[in-house]
């Protein structure tokens, strides 16, 4: 069995910034990609950064490259999502995934409003 839980979502202003974090427990038995993804109200869920296994190599969407960072943070199932000069077509419910196990959390919302 595997948890995800996503931390760190919340209310925030245009061009705010917040720092989300993930952390997959159980039975982790290597290191694995790992992802992002975001739903917006009336929308399909679309993939926003991975990080590889090995070497932390990172992708993003276009919509977030330059704004988002993802990174590991310590422990080798452990991910965040720094978010800076965000916007409010950002807004949505932020997921994690453990890619290899197809494992999910439950998502945090971000809002993004005045």
């Amino acid at each position: 069995q595997v948890q995800v839980v996503e931390s760190g979502g919340g209310l925030v202003q245009p061009g705010g910034s917040l720092r989300l974090s993930c952390v997959a427990t159980g039975r982790i038995f290597s290191t694995y990609a790992m992802a992002w993804y975001r739903r917006a109200p009336g929308k399909q869920r679309e993939l926003v950064a991975t990080i590889s296994s090995v070497g932390s190599l990172a992708t993003y969407a276009d919509s977030v490259k330059g704004r988002f960072t993802i990174s590991r943070d310590g422990a080798k199932n452990t991910i965040n999502l720094q978010m800076n000069s965000l916007k409010p077509e950002d807004t949505a419910v932020y997921y994690c995934r453990v890619n290899a196990l197809d494992a999910w959390g439950q998502g945090t919302l971000v809002t993004v409003s005045s």
